[in-house]
């Protein structure tokens, strides 16, 4: 059965409205914001840079390895929805999940266009008429034009904005963008304009686990039977004794986006949006009785107005220091890698096949493969530097003249091939008795004299009285 929200004005009505501008605003500006980096690098504030796997996000720039950092901000934003939940309920759903707010924007648009709840109901309930068809196709059309929007915006966070904006007026765009419009368009005017709440009760996994987060001290959107029972109709004069506040005028369920009557108590579908309480006190000022017949309240208030005791507020409790602190954690551990992360980094990969490589003079060569990150945005000039073992010598396939130096662009990671080859002197000694000796591969910037270095392993033939024990 389809559901007709009535427009309803009050506290959390022009709170819902303030979420939304915050986040549509963000969600639309932001891949429009300037940030800069200096000539190499991107000047877009926001930017996840596919070919060049890069994330920017104002000052920080987060490299493939170092994608912890975005499991870092899932977890963060994951006990953040875990304290909320357990302090308010389902606040998330209410306000900021995308899903209600763009739904609450396409209600807004049915609203605008073929007005509140009675005029929408009749209208559905006449005959196709030309008004009927053109107000239905004027809601569609404005729902499908927010719905390019909102897949538009999306894959600015990909790509240059102003430049993608151009292509894809121009009919240059990559076909990726466009397909990528074309699904979130498809995805939006779906779950926002036709399958609204339904999307809340059935497809979402939330409402099934926010369940284990609420606890007897949790703020949820509550009627409140000890106050409006019995309930029934009232005529103005009449007393009040003997009976509750509720008149049952099912004004808190016509504006319900989900179509369930809170006086029933808590329910799956229940979004705790919080316009039922909107709409009772609207009733309530009418009727000249006390607000918050609908308010949020905990599930042990009611209880302790039984045994007429003032309820009490327990925001502070076991889970919620639990999560705090696991916040805080998170945070700090974050914070802390990224004010003291470098510009620069390297791995060092031996090879294994073959192990070494013994030559003509008695000497021994090993290989590797290092990779030099350069987080900088300019071009570096590096030296290669060997410790571990005296005597060690380096050279690298296509390099005569100085092999212990390298350059690497700004913004860039360089693989360098390396052959590290010891003397014949080395081999035979108990250096190497075993077969093998930790060295250290290291690389020095030549101006700044950052240092970046690994441990290995270099590998030889081993001792034959090595061999016989």
């Amino acid at each position: 059965m389809k559901i007709y929200p009535k427009r309803v004005s009050g506290t959390f009505r022009n709170l819902k409205w303030l979420v939304m501008i915050v986040t549509l605003g963000v969600y639309y500006v932001t891949p429009w914001l300037r940030w800069d980096r200096g000539a190499t690098a991107p000047d877009q504030a926001v930017l996840l840079d596919l070919p060049h796997r890069r994330f920017y996000f104002f000052f920080i720039e987060i490299w493939p390895q170092e994608v912890y950092y975005l499991t870092g901000l899932l977890i963060l934003a994951a006990l953040l929805l875990f304290l909320f939940t357990s302090l308010f309920g389902r606040v998330w759903c209410g306000y900021a999940c995308p899903q209600t707010v763009w739904t609450d924007l396409f209600i807004w648009v049915e609203r605008l266009v073929q007005g509140d709840r009675n005029k929408r109901m009749k209208l559905d309930k006449s005959p196709w008429t030309a008004t009927k068809i053109a107000k239905k196709s004027l809601t569609h059309f404005i729902w499908l034009v927010l719905s390019v929007a909102t897949g538009g915006a999306w894959v600015f966070y990909f790509a240059d904005a102003p430049s993608l904006m151009t292509g894809l007026l121009t009919g240059e765009a990559p076909l990726a963008a466009y397909l990528a419009i074309a699904g979130l368009t498809f995805t939006t005017y779906s779950l926002g304009g036709l399958m609204r709440e339904q999307v809340c009760t059935y497809m979402c996994p939330w409402p099934r686990i926010q369940g284990a987060m609420f606890d007897a001290d949790t703020f949820l959107v509550s009627y409140k039977p000890d106050r409006g029972e019995p309930r029934g109709p009232h005529k103005k004069g009449e007393s009040w004794v003997g009976r509750g506040d509720c008149i049952d005028c099912q004004a808190c369920v016509a504006v319900c986006p989900v179509g369930i009557d809170i006086r029933n108590g808590p329910q799956l579908e229940c979004i705790q949006c919080a316009l039922c309480i909107d709409a009772c006190n609207e009733i309530m000022d009418k009727i000249d009785r006390p607000r918050g017949l609908i308010d949020y309240e905990t599930l042990a208030m009611p209880d302790a107005r039984a045994k007429g005791e003032k309820p009490k507020i327990r925001l502070v409790r076991g889970r919620t220091i639990i999560y705090s602190l696991s916040i805080l954690l998170t945070a700090a551990v974050m914070g802390y890698g990224l004010l003291t992360r470098g510009d620069l980094e390297m791995s060092v990969l031996r090879d294994r096949n073959p192990l070494f490589v013994p030559l003509s003079d008695g000497s021994v060569r090993n290989g590797y493969t290092i990779k030099i990150l350069n987080k900088a945005h300019e071009t570096r000039n590096f030296s290669i530097e060997l410790s571990g073992i005296e005597g060690l010598a380096l050279s690298r396939p296509n390099a005569v003249d100085r092999p212990d130096r390298v350059m690497v662009g700004p913004d860039d990671v360089q693989s360098v091939r390396l052959y590290v080859t010891a003397p014949a002197d080395i081999v035979r000694s108990p250096v190497l008795a075993n077969g093998e000796k930790a060295i250290n591969i290291a690389i020095r910037d030549m101006e700044s004299g950052a240092v970046a270095s690994r441990n290995t392993v270099f590998r030889g033939p081993q001792s034959r009285s090595q061999g016989r024990r």
